[in-house]
């Protein structure tokens, strides 16, 4: 049975324009490439595939950096100043408290005093007993305005801190690199009027394909196989693969898998089967995206 199909790898992943956090929306999201990986070339897994201009996110993280640091300074300073505060205010009402008592102690001697001295006496414990209770309210009181006023400059350090951080991930992010070995194939993209591959100077937008990498050692041939026809996928089927692009270039596939169900485009009555045959070996002409002529031989699975 013939088919047609296209050349994938088995092992491949899509090279994405990085998201950045923070960007202003419209013409200023986009990002300015600055190197890319040739076409065609191979890179072994922490490669540098492409680099985006970082230098606002430089100055961003040197911005966020100063704040940061600026707010720290300022938190452990507040910090300093409410402690030498409380230790103030705690030795003033320590004073008083002492005061309260030499003026209870004079109370006990009111049987023996004059009436002028005696009520003299009661007067002061009045007023020390009023200015300890007024500054134990007092101390309270300031303990909870210093405390909030320290949480309020500590929250500011820790979202400077965020920003920094996210500054730096964007930094990072702004360096894409391979996660597995094999060779670049860059996609094409919109510029100039026209499509083509991504140069070094384009500005690109965030989200955009930029590249594939894909295993060239491990290839198939991807095909679609008419419901009538789906008989012949089963364990043990192979096929014969020939390269449009290269017509003397002949393959040997086996059968590795197939859709369970046939599906058929909107409006089409014609179902299909989408079917994958893993390639016997590897070869420098077997790229991603070549059309194929697959012949397709039953197997003697049940």
């Amino acid at each position: 049975m013939r088919a047609t199909g296209t050349i994938q790898a088995v092992r491949a992943y899509t090279v994405q324009v990085p998201q950045i956090a923070g960007l202003p929306s419209g013409p200023g999201n986009r990002l300015t490439l600055v190197k890319l990986a040739p076409n065609g070339s191979k890179v072994q897994a922490g490669d540098i595939l492409a680099e985006f201009d970082g230098t606002t996110q430089k100055d961003a993280a040197r911005e966020a950096r100063a704040k940061y640091e600026d707010l720290s300074h300022q938190v452990r300073q507040k910090a300093a100043q409410n402690s030498s505060d409380q230790e103030k205010r705690a030795a003033d009402l320590q004073e008083a408290q002492a005061e309260l008592a030499r003026a209870q102690i004079q109370l006990r001697k009111g049987p023996i005093l004059n009436e002028i001295d005696r009520l003299k006496n009661e007067e002061r414990a009045r007023s020390a007993q009023a200015r300890v209770e007024s500054l134990t309210k007092i101390d309270g009181h300031r303990k909870k305005a210093e405390a909030a006023a320290l949480r309020i400059l500590e929250l500011q350090a820790e979202r400077q801190k965020v920003a920094l951080d996210r500054a730096q991930r964007n930094q990072e992010k702004l360096v894409l690199k391979a996660t597995i070995a094999g060779m670049v194939a860059l996609e094409n993209t919109w510029r100039g009027g026209s499509m083509g591959n991504a140069q070094e100077g384009d500005q690109l937008w965030p989200g955009q394909a930029l590249l594939k990498i894909f295993d060239p050692s491990d290839m198939l041939v991807q095909t679609m196989v008419g419901e009538p026809d789906g008989a012949v996928l089963q364990e043990g089927a192979t096929a014969i693969v020939h390269l449009d692009a290269y017509p003397d270039a002949v393959f040997q596939a086996r059968f590795q898998s197939a859709s369970p169900v046939a599906t058929a485009a909107m409006g089409s009555p014609i179902k299909n089967f989408t079917a994958r045959f893993v390639l016997d070996r590897s070869d420098p002409r077997l790229l991603p995206d070549l059309s194929a002529a697959v012949v397709i031989q039953p197997g003697g699975g049940p």
